[in-house]
């Protein structure tokens, strides 16, 4: 009886590790890029930029390699360059993975903001400013790059709305509204996901799972437009003369609201 009891307590042991072993398995499983989750749908492919619209005159520095679209913020086009999806959205949640691959350029602007969104100042009144290495993109809301979701090497850190922010003329709860309430980015190279919410006027921003911008209010925006990633940079004398769009997309998912 007592051998009895000991078998099965060894087979139900070794089915309890199967268990274990096999979850752990398939947690390993690597989650396919740009499908999209229940619920969602993708705005990138993953092949091609069906949806989206490339700066007429880019001449290929907008592209696509291994499942990713990446930019070298060297875009030809006389106008704009920043890469617009040729749908209009009114109120959904957007997710966008994105990473800045490298930053070469030294900002020697940055300024020290304050959680008010306004700049720090030393004794004589001065706006202090640091100087680090720097990159620059974002996600541009509803049809306009005053609604941008900001990416760069800020120790603000990515999320913030620099349009709303840096407007006198708006209430300082805006400004504060749209300023990161913490630092949420991992290192350059490393790939970030933003959740991106926007009903009515108001927008959330989750960075890394990491609430950074919580239910601002962007008066003023527009009630539906396109997203676009942005262009950012260029050179003089061969050198970069301000922060680059040296970035990468994917994993673009919407989900609109009612």
């Amino acid at each position: 009886m007592a051998s009895k009891r000991i078998e099965v307590m060894i087979i139900l042991t070794v089915m309890v590790l199967a268990i274990v072993i096999c979850s752990q398995v398939i947690a390993l499983q690597p989650v396919k890029d740009n499908i999209a989750p229940p619920g969602f749908r993708a705005l990138f492919n993953g092949k091609d930029f069906t949806g989206w619209k490339v700066p007429e005159g880019d001449n290929g520095h907008w592209k696509i390699i291994a499942g990713v679209i990446d930019y070298d913020a060297e875009s030809e086009a006389k106008g704009d360059k920043s890469l617009w999806h040729t749908e209009d959205f009114k109120d959904f949640v957007l997710h966008v993975d994105w990473r800045i691959k490298e930053t070469p350029y030294i900002n020697p602007r940055i300024p020290y903001i304050l959680p008010d969104g306004t700049h720090a100042k030393d004794i004589t009144g001065k706006e202090m400013k640091l100087a680090l290495p720097d990159s620059d993109s974002g996600v541009f809301l509803r049809g306009a790059g005053r609604n941008q979701v900001n990416i760069w090497c800020w120790p603000i850190g990515s999320g913030e709305f620099y349009g709303y922010r840096m407007d006198k003329s708006m209430p300082p709860e805006v400004r504060a509204g749209v300023t990161p309430c913490h630092q949420a980015d991992k290192p350059v190279g490393q790939w970030n996901r933003f959740e991106i919410t926007m009903r009515g006027d108001q927008v959330m921003v989750v960075l890394n799972g990491i609430k950074v911008i919580d239910k601002a209010r962007l008066p003023g925006i527009a009630e539906r437009g396109s997203i676009a990633l942005q262009h950012h940079g260029g050179k003089r004398n061969g050198q970069w003369s301000s922060p680059p769009s040296l970035v990468q997309f994917k994993n673009i998912f919407i989900k609109e609201l009612k």
